[in-house]
């Protein structure tokens, strides 16, 4: 009697988890209005890490995080060297800092430009287009000067998505009009009108953004070299 084969057994491989995708917002002067308008319309769950990115006096106490707090139901923390990013969550840079990303979590540094030369916006954007390539979303609002027109560049030319607030809308209209004019912004609206714009566009996206998750290793002051070797 011939014997019956012993049925395969399939194997099927767990897809890994996307990374959490990661909004990085630009703001200056008049920044505050801005986001306060910006966040009031997010709301948890919202499937999103938010990096803020604000001009601010070196020497002032940081209380961004707890105004922020109060306009959305997103956890809302003042960032912290090696600190993950998670979705629903609003990370603040600290005062008198650059702030940048490296697989997947956050690193606090001390600003190797002079003040009065820092662009922080520019900084953080940079290495967000570096860490999240094609995924990368910067936004720019309300303030003066070009800061984060290049960081805005580094994200295009990586496939990343840029939005920035109207002029009309802005309270100071250099930063947001800077970007525009150089042709590296993708959608432009009402800083109030911009988070269902974000959402939007990553709904009719989530289809081709998906890919393994980053490994996060906290490297310390190893990470640290790492972000600075790769801005430099």
């Amino acid at each position: 009697m011939p014997t019956r084969a012993a049925p395969s057994t399939v194997v099927r491989r767990r897809r890994p988890k996307p990374p959490v995708p990661v909004v990085a917002i630009g703001a200056s002067a008049g920044g505050l209005e801005a986001l306060e308008a910006f966040f009031a319309r997010v709301s948890a769950p919202c499937g999103l890490a938010f990096v803020v990115i604000q001009h601010l006096d070196p020497t002032h106490v940081g209380m961004l995080p707890e105004i922020l707090g109060r306009a959305t139901s997103l956890h809302t923390v003042e960032a912290t060297a090696g600190m993950p990013v998670k979705a629903d969550t609003v990370y603040v840079i600290p005062p008198n800092s650059d702030m940048a990303i490296l697989n997947g979590r956050l690193q606090v540094l001390e600003p190797f430009a002079p003040r009065g030369l820092r662009l922080p916006i520019d900084f953080f954007f940079r290495s967000l287009a570096e860490d999240r390539g094609a995924t990368a979303i910067g936004i720019i609002l309300s303030g003066m000067g070009s800061d984060g027109t290049i960081g805005m560049r580094a994200i295009r030319e990586k496939g990343g998505s840029t939005f920035a607030q109207s002029p009309a809308d802005a309270k100071f209209d250099a930063m947001p009009r800077s970007a525009i004019a150089a042709g590296l912004v993708d959608v432009v609206d009402a800083a109030s009108a911009l988070p269902k714009r974000v959402l939007d566009f990553l709904s009719a996206t989530r289809t081709r953004t998906g890919g393994e998750a980053d490994d996060i290793a906290a490297g310390g002051a190893v990470d640290r070299s790492l972000v600075l070797m790769r801005q430099r």
